[in-house]
C-alpha cells in the first residue's frame, strides 16, 4: 500500500472533500491507478500532503473512494435505463446509447473508469484490479436481472440464457469504453450500440408502448 506523506503539524486549510475527490477521480479515470502519481494527485486536488493524508490515508484508499464517487456520479444513465418502466429492448437501447454518450462526454476522460482503471495491473495492485473486476461483474449481474424480468413478462424468448446475453451486452459496453479511450466519437459509439441492438432476439407480445416514442 502506497502511503501519502504524513502530516507534519500545523492546521490544515479547509477544503471541499467532494471537489478534491472529483479531481482525484478524473485523474485516475484518465491515467489509471498505477500511472497516477502522488505528485499528480496533490497538484490536481490542490491540497497539501497533510490534508490528503488526513482525509484519505493512502493512495489505495483514495482510489477506492474515487470508485464510489464514480459510481454515484457517472453511471446514472445505466441505473435509469435498467429501472425504467419500458420494454426490455428499450431498456437495453437506453443502456447502450447512454454508454455511447457517457463514454465520450466533452471535458471528461474517455471510456469507463471501471474498465480502464487497472487493465494491466502489476502484482502490487492486484487488489485494485480485483475490485474493479467486482464492479464490472456487478454491472453484468444488474443487466442479467433486468433481462430476467423481461423474460418473465414475455419480452424475451422463454429459453433464452439471460446470463449469456448479459455477458454479451456488458462485453459490448466494455468494448465501447476501449473504443472511446482510443478516440471514437459519440456517433461511432452509437453505431456500435445500434449494431449490438440488431443482434438481440425479437421481443414477445408484451412490448411497452413507451418504447415506440
Amino acid at each position: 500500500m502506497e502511503d501519502l506523506e504524513k502530516p507534519r503539524g500545523g492546521r490544515p486549510r479547509a477544503f471541499d472533500p467532494d471537489r478534491a475527490l472529483d479531481a482525484a477521480m478524473h485523474l485516475f479515470w484518465e491515467h489509471g491507478y498505477e500511472a497516477t502519481s502522488l505528485a499528480m494527485l496533490r497538484e490536481a486536488m490542490g491540497l497539501t500532503p497533510p490534508q490528503i493524508y488526513n482525509a484519505f490515508t493512502d493512495k489505495e484508499t483514495l482510489f477506492r473512494k474515487a470508485l464510489t464517487r464514480y459510481h454515484e456520479t457517472e453511471i446514472g444513465f445505466a441505473l435509469e435505463a435498467l429501472s425504467a418502466p419500458v420494454s426490455t429492448r428499450e431498456a437495453v437501447r437506453r443502456l447502450l446509447l447512454g454508454a455511447a454518450e457517457a463514454y465520450s462526454r466533452p471535458g471528461k476522460p474517455g471510456g469507463c473508469l471501471f474498465v480502464s482503471g487497472a487493465l494491466a495491473a502489476s502484482p502490487q495492485a492486484q487488489a485494485i484490479a480485483d475490485e474493479l473486476k467486482a464492479y464490472r461483474k456487478a454491472s453484468e449481474a444488474a443487466i442479467a436481472e433486468r433481462l430476467a424480468k423481461g423474460r418473465a413478462v414475455g419480452d424475451l424468448p422463454e429459453g433464452l440464457s439471460v446470463e449469456g446475453l448479459a455477458k454479451y451486452i456488458a462485453g459490448v459496453m466494455n468494448g465501447m469504453s476501449i473504443q472511446a479511450r482510443d478516440g471514437a466519437s459519440v456517433e461511432e459509439l452509437r453505431i456500435l450500440a445500434q449494431t449490438a441492438l440488431a443482434a438481440l432476439p425479437a421481443e414477445g407480445q408484451n412490448q411497452d408502448a413507451s418504447s415506440k416514442d
